[in-house]
Formats: structure tokens, C-alpha cells, sequence
């Protein structure tokens, strides 16, 4: 069940697109934990060059907590990196500034858990020792040269009262920023809104949102915190993160972009990213996967592909056009096809496109994709005219 507000509320919430929000990737910590993912450390440093080539400027890189394994990967990844800043993510524990210790790295992120369910069920211990702990950590990192963000875990279910207090602890004790977290993805757009917006009048800490897509609200929860006051974004490549996942960076990059909100990314490098990702998690990229799916720039319906033949902005938003992504628009042929579209890709790769020809392959190609359950390419096309050429040789012989 979503977390709402009052209709009231929801009437006063205007959007106010920023001019700047910061997109800081915790693919290779967040992302990782998505069951069956592992990455090498090989892998991990591609694809953290590959981040920083598109424009990321602070990633997560691992969890502190693994032990020597994974600090010594993260120490890899840090010394492969020139420009992003790499953060280590630990747990409230004394023992996890020590192992962030040996990789190098000097900024952490502490996760605090602040709800009843995970303050109790989790770790047996209360509000107090939340706060003990944070200031006691949060000053030792600091005094010991680390740059520290604190993120309240399970904020999205917790009294707003005991998240400004962590926050306030946070801040006296050298933090820089404070994270809001929606653990188990139960906010919703204006849910969202409401509480970044009264936790940014109470907090004096640059806020950070950290959503999941448990009910495939990721990525409008994480615009909606952005126009809420947010000015740091977590998100994941290709949305990858626990149970369903996380922000994808390249559906909130290309949102904010869209808006004129700057974040400093390259939007013609998100597609090779995400393909970089996908290989190296084993999770091949959905044809219909928003920004960078195989798709999402192909037209087949007859109505569409005609429109798209004679004003690309019958179709097509400049906002949204493949040329900003380093793309291009495709026509597929397939059982909704139309004569515009075929005709065009038949001349395309000068294949007979007469009126005749055209008219008598739409039912013929209407058979064979439903039959085939896909896109017809150039040989099937030259096929399925070899078919039309060999009915109308026998209709002549039997005339």
C-alpha cells in the first residue's frame, strides 16, 4: 500500500524543476546486491571509467563490511578513477571504518537504520543508540581526514522527528550530507514530495534520495525529490539494485535533461553504458527498456511509421530524440505495418516496392509474423516476394 498525503497537500505541491542535481551511481555497491549480479574487479573498473567518462562524479564502490577482498577491489577501482570521487559504504559499526580504512579512499557513507522495524527488528537496539552511534562515528571518521555522508535507512517508514534528529546528530558531527532512503520503494510521487519537502525545512544538510522500485515508482519518486529540494540523486545503471531495483541513471538523467536541469551527464553515452552493464551483470537489456532498449526508438505501426516518414515531430519530441542519446530512429516491418513504412524499406534495400507488390505482401506479411513472432529483415522480405513471385507463376500456368 502506498504512502500518501493528504489531497491538501498534494494541491499545494508545486513542481520546481532545479537547475542542477548531482547523480551519484551506486551501481557497483547497491547495484551488486542485485540477486545472481557479481562483478569482478576487472569488471567493477570498466565500469566505473565508464561512469566517469559519462559525466558521474561520486560512486559507490563497494561494501566495507566484505572484508580484505573487497577493500582491496575498491582500493583498484579508487586508483582507476581521475576525476569521480569513489565512496565506501558502511555499515554503524566501529569495525567498518576500520576495513574503509585500507582501501585508500577517503569518503564514506554511514547508513543508519530509523525506523521501528529496523532499528528493533534488525538490530535490537533504539533511537538513543542510533544517535550515539552516529555521532561517535561520524566524528571519528571525520577526525581521521574522511569526508562523511550519513543516510537515514528506512526514512520513508520512520517519524519524521527521529530523522531530523539523526540528521541534526549528523550534521554537528562533521557530516556533509544527509541521504533519505526509501528502503522498501513505498512512497509514491507525492508521498515523495511531502516529506523531502518538510525534511529540507528542517534539516540544514545538502539532501540526498535514495529510492527503490519495489512498485515501479523509481525513477518519478527520484524526480519528484528533486523538485522537492533534493540536490543529490542516487541511482543505479540500468536500475539494477535489490529485490527491484533502484533509480535507473539513465531514465532520470534523461528526465532531468528534458527539464533543462543540469547534471553534468552525457546523454550519447548512456546507451553504450548500459549495454556494458548489462554484460557484465548477465542481465540482458529489456527491447522496451526505457532510454536504452533495442526499441524504444523503432516505429512499426502503420499510423506511426507514416506520421514519423513525413514530420518527425509527429511522433517524436525534440526532448526525446534518439539524436540526443547518439541514436536513431528504426523502422521495423511486422504485421502492423503499413504501405508507407514498407514501401519506404523496401526501396530502402531496393527490393521491389510497386503498388502492387506492396499491396499484395501486407496479408502475406500479416501470416508470417504471427507465425515468426518477429521483425521481418531484409532476407525475409526478398523471401516472402520470392513467395509472391512463385503464386503468381502458378496462377499464370494454371490460367
Amino acid at each position: 500500500m502506498f504512502v500518501t498525503v493528504p489531497p491538501t497537500k498534494i494541491r499545494r505541491a508545486k513542481y520546481r524543476p532545479p537547475e542542477r542535481v548531482v547523480l551519484c551511481d551506486t551501481t557497483l555497491r547497491d547495484g551488486e546486491q542485485t540477486a545472481g549480479v557479481a562483478f569482478s574487479v576487472a569488471e567493477k573498473c570498466a565500469i566505473a571509467q565508464a561512469l566517469e567518462a559519462a559525466g558521474v562524479t561520486e560512486l559507490e564502490v563497494g561494501v566495507a563490511a566484505m572484508g580484505f577482498g573487497e577493500t582491496e577491489g575498491m582500493r583498484q577501482i579508487a586508483e582507476s578513477l581521475t576525476k569521480a570521487a569513489p565512496v565506501v559504504w558502511c555499515r554503524l559499526r566501529a569495525e567498518d571504518l576500520e576495513e574503509a580504512e585500507k582501501t585508500g579512499i577517503k569518503r564514506l557513507h554511514f547508513a543508519v537504520p530509523v525506523s521501528e522495524q529496523q532499528l528493533r527488528g534488525k538490530l535490537g537496539a533504539d533511537i538513543n543508540w542510533a544517535l550515539q552511534s552516529t555521532a561517535f562515528l561520524v566524528s571519528a571518521a571525520t577526525s581521521r581526514g574522511f569526508s562523511v555522508s550519513v543516510g537515514a535507512e528506512d526514512a520513508s517508514r520512520a517519524n519524521r522527528d527521529v530523522v531530523s534528529q539523526v540528521a541534526r546528530i549528523a550534521k554537528a558531527s562533521g557530516a556533509i550530507r544527509f541521504r533519505v532512503a526509501d528502503t522498501l520503494g513505498m512512497l509514491d510521487p507525492f508521498s515523495t514530495y511531502d516529506l523531502v519537502a518538510d525534511l529540507k525545512t528542517r534539516i540544514k544538510l545538502p539532501i540526498e534520495f535514495h529510492a527503490h522500485n519495489d512498485f515501479g515508482m523509481a525513477t518519478a519518486n527520484t524526480l519528484a525529490a528533486a523538485s522537492a529540494g533534493a540536490s543529490h540523486l542516487s541511482v543505479t545503471v540500468n536500475g539494477l539494485g535489490e529485490r527491484a531495483g533502484n533509480a535507473a541513471l539513465e531514465e532520470v538523467a534523461a528526465s532531468l535533461a528534458s527539464a533543462n536541469v543540469n547534471t553534468g551527464i552525457d546523454l550519447a553515452a548512456l546507451t553504450p553504458l548500459s549495454r556494458l552493464v548489462a554484460n557484465a551483470a548477465g542481465r540482458p537489456l529489456p527491447a522496451s527498456k526505457p532510454i536504452v532498449g533495442g526499441n524504444v526508438f523503432t516505429h512499426e505501426a502503420g499510423i506511426h511509421v507514416d506520421g514519423i516518414l513525413k514530420s518527425k515531430d509527429t511522433y517524436q519530441d525534440e526532448r526525446l530524440s534518439p539524436a540526443r542519446f547518439g541514436r536513431s530512429h528504426k523502422v521495423a516491418i511486422g504485421k502492423h505495418s503499413g504501405v508507407s513504412g514498407l514501401r519506404a524499406v523496401l526501396e530502402q534495400h531496393q527490393l521491389p516496392s510497386d503498388n502492387h507488390t506492396v499491396a499484395a505482401l501486407i496479408p502475406l506479411l500479416r501470416q508470417w509474423a504471427e507465425k515468426t513472432k518477429r521483425s521481418a529483415m531484409p532476407d525475409d522480405l526478398t523471401e516472402l516476394i520470392g513467395v509472391l513471385h512463385d503464386e503468381s507463376t502458378s496462377r499464370e500456368g494454371n490460367a
